[in-house]
């Protein structure tokens, strides 16, 4: 082709596009019902192994939501994932990522789902708000005390929206029962009850070593992340426990205190404090007093049999107690009087859509970084009482023990190079 031919042809291809009529569908618009593309709240999903599938498939039915990218060091991970958001859109415009950092770096997207393993949540959550993001986070969310302070500080310095992943602060059945505590209808608050999940304390797993797979395959380095090192072992990513939650407290009543207890420091309206007094664990208990004189009391057994997660909050003039089968029981029929329906499981829909409306209006969500630090300060310290089986005295304004230089060493674990908070 001659050169003058090529640029007639040029200019005609370019003419017939120009005349062309451009087609956007009605969703784009906003039309039929639709949120507009330019009013929706963009999202990448770090982490999407079971529960992280179970947490985007949630938000993939918000529709004032997108999601742009998925990151995890499997690569089975990213591709069911990448699978998930394709087929819900009708495309192909979800992007991979192994390393997440690549997806923190792109500023097309708002916010973050983060349902790693919890040897990443504290360090992946601060830099992620670093990263001028709001965050969804899985619990646990931390690994130690110091990380929530950590966790909560960052999130009020960046002023970033934070809602950790204990949903049961949006079901009904839970927020009723938390009403009838904080509005008095229960009496002088007396006591809280939480469900451990198991009391054992430790440090995570060590097994033999195996032939390290390819980094497309998954990525052993990044997975380990802030964790110690250890050799690659196929059976500590398929739920053999590592990192539950974290270091020397690893497991203990953190795994479901992070849900319970959560539910009872909001029942004794104490998100911005811890007990001030641990006491070793006896009779398969491990109780706390707060300052106002509240005893938490967390135990496995005794519980009225209304599922998972139970709860129960006692006053002077009465007692509430319900849990993930949405039933309640109550002292007095007079105490039901208005609870709704029964919500049974435990959904994060609501909580979700919790998250994104606070992101629309720069609002403080239930399980924001405040409530969840003091949460989950309460279970590492009595995780330490456990492990040290002694009675301790904290501080929750310093958040410090009291005269036990020991029981300080464990409010703070090194993580591994070059990772840092």
């Amino acid at each position: 082709m001659s050169r003058r031919k090529f640029f007639r042809k040029a200019a005609m291809a370019a003419g017939a596009a120009a005349a062309a009529p451009t087609i956007i569908s009605a969703t784009a618009l906003g039309k039929n019902g639709a949120v507009p593309a330019s009013d929706r709240i963009t999202l990448g999903a770090i982490g999407i192994g079971n529960r992280g599938r179970y947490d985007l498939n949630c938000i993939l039915w918000e529709p004032d939501v997108r999601v742009l990218a998925v990151a995890d060091t499997r690569g089975d991970n990213r591709k069911r994932a990448k699978s998930m958001v394709d087929n819900k859109y009708g495309d192909k415009g979800c992007k991979t990522y192994v390393d997440y950092r690549e997806l923190l770096a792109r500023d097309d997207i708002d916010t973050c789902l983060i349902a790693t393993g919890p040897n990443w949540h504290a360090t992946m959550a601060i830099a992620t708000a670093k990263a001028g993001k709001d965050m969804y986070c899985e619990k646990p969310c931390t690994k130690n005390i110091v990380q929530s302070l950590e966790l909560a500080e960052v999130m009020r310095r960046t002023a970033r929206v934070f809602q950790g992943g204990t949903q049961r602060r949006n079901l009904p059945n839970f927020m009723f029962a938390i009403r009838l505590a904080q509005q008095g209808r229960l009496g002088k608050l007396t006591a809280v009850h939480a469900h451990p999940g198991g009391m054992g304390t430790g440090m995570s797993g060590w097994l033999p070593a195996q032939p390290e797979p390819s980094r497309e395959e998954v990525d052993w380095d990044t997975y380990l992340g802030p964790a110690a090192w250890r050799p690659y072992n196929k059976r500590l990513m398929h739920g053999f426990g590592f990192e539950k939650g974290g270091g020397l407290t690893g497991g203990g009543v953190l795994e479901w205190g992070s849900h319970c207890v959560d539910l009872c420091q909001s029942a004794n309206s104490a998100d911005d404090t811890s007990p001030v007094t641990y006491f070793p664990p006896a009779n398969g208990e491990a109780n706390s007093v707060y300052a106002n004189g509240v005893k938490l009391i967390i135990r496995g057994k005794g519980w009225d049999g209304l599922g998972s997660c139970p709860v129960r909050f006692e006053g002077t003039k009465g007692w509430v107690e319900t849990g993930d089968s949405g039933e309640i029981h109550a002292s007095s029929p007079d105490l039901l009087v208005g609870k709704g329906a029964t919500t049974r499981g435990y959904p994060a829909n609501n909580h979700i859509r919790d998250f994104f409306q606070c992101v629309r209006t720069r609002g403080i969500p239930k399980s924001n970084a405040d409530a969840t630090c003091h949460a989950h300060i309460t279970c590492h310290a009595t995780n330490i009482a456990i492990a040290l089986n002694r009675k301790l005295k904290f501080d929750p304004k310093t958040s410090m023990f009291i005269g036990d230089d020991e029981a300080n060493r464990f409010r703070w674990e090194a993580i591994r190079a070059p990772w840092r908070l």
